[in-house]
């Protein structure tokens, strides 16, 4: 059996080998972290839901849902910038892959202000469209302030995950995951137990967990890739380029964003169906619920792992493959 070719920073190469190998290898540390991201959503759940009570539950659950909405449809044009630099790889076109990580980080930088105060702003009306209990409407809409209000963490997060998957590389996204997980767990016991900071503990912890991890990743890209990924100087004018990349990233990733944002908006009826039988009933939907996601982990975890391996395949003109 042919031997998994990884470049100098551990990315695989999928152009070259068995394809149901690649991609079931690829797609092992993507479902281990699906796990621990579930898990991550899950400790907050678990935290309030002991040591808060079942109104902080039902504020958790419902924050999460309007949180998911705001931040799918970034998410699902991060899945353009993956296809995109999945080609260039297979292509070899590193100058390429350069200005397109260089384009979603534009991208998140311009976005990131208006999605954060729109968020902000925007959930107090979602909860209420929502039916959110109403012994549970202050404590969601905390919860919503400030996970919303450090979305940049969770956007730069699965930014960095496009693009280390984009490049091959399905690990080192896995590795940044632990790390937040593990902040998350310590820092959701420190702030709900030593300080009895409640749902505001748990949602802060939960967006400074992911802020490090995003920071790591930054870290990890300038140290370990930036230099492999800058390569050609540009033939065109850097801002025409970066438009020409956005507007490619934008038109691979509309799909995906619909889908997303259908999913979001599908939750979010789904969860005002529950809060109008109350409180009781919407925590214990909460938790139930998490444990259901687990479900959709194995082909999800297997439908991102094809992408980037037809990507890098088309790239390389190996449509055979």
């Amino acid at each position: 059996m042919s031997e998994i070719k990884r470049n100098g920073h551990g990315a695989m190469d999928m152009t070259q080998g068995s394809p149901t190998r690649l991609i079931v290898l690829f797609s092992l540390p993507l479902l281990a972290g699906n796990v621990l991201q579930q898990l991550y959503n899950m400790v907050d759940s678990v935290v309030v839901g002991n040591y808060v009570g079942s109104s902080a539950l039902t504020a958790v659950g419902a924050g999460f849902s309007i949180m998911f909405l705001i931040s799918s449809l970034f998410l699902g044009f991060s899945m353009g910038a993956t296809i995109m630099i999945a080609q260039y790889v297979g292509a070899g076109d590193q100058g390429a892959v350069g200005r397109t990580v260089d384009t979603i980080y534009s991208a998140l930088l311009v976005i990131i202000v208006p999605l954060t105060l729109l968020g902000v702003l925007a959930s107090g009306p979602l909860l209420t469209l929502i039916r959110v209990p109403q012994e549970a409407y202050e404590q969601a809409r905390t919860y919503c302030m400030v996970v919303l209000g450090g979305i940049i963490g969770t956007l730069g997060y699965n930014m960095n995950s496009g693009i280390m998957r984009g490049l091959g590389d399905s690990r080192t996204p896995l590795i940044f995951l632990f790390i937040a997980c593990v902040i998350n767990i310590v820092l959701d016991l420190v702030f709900v137990l030593v300080f009895s900071w409640g749902v505001f503990g748990v949602a802060l912890a939960t967006i400074l967990a992911q802020i490090c991890s995003w920071v790591f990743g930054i870290f990890y890209r300038r140290r370990g890739v930036e230099e492999h990924l800058r390569a050609a100087d540009l033939a065109e004018g850097r801002e025409q380029c970066l438009r020409r990349l956005l507007g490619q990233v934008i038109r691979l990733g509309i799909p995906s964003a619909i889908q997303e944002c259908q999913f979001a908006v599908g939750i979010l009826i789904m969860q005002a169906l529950i809060n109008g039988f109350g409180n009781d009933f919407a925590a214990g939907f909460t938790a139930a619920n998490k444990i259901d996601t687990f479900a959709f982990m194995p082909i999800e975890s297997f439908s991102i792992a094809a992408t980037t391996y037809v990507g890098q395949n088309m790239g390389a003109g190996r449509l055979d493959r």
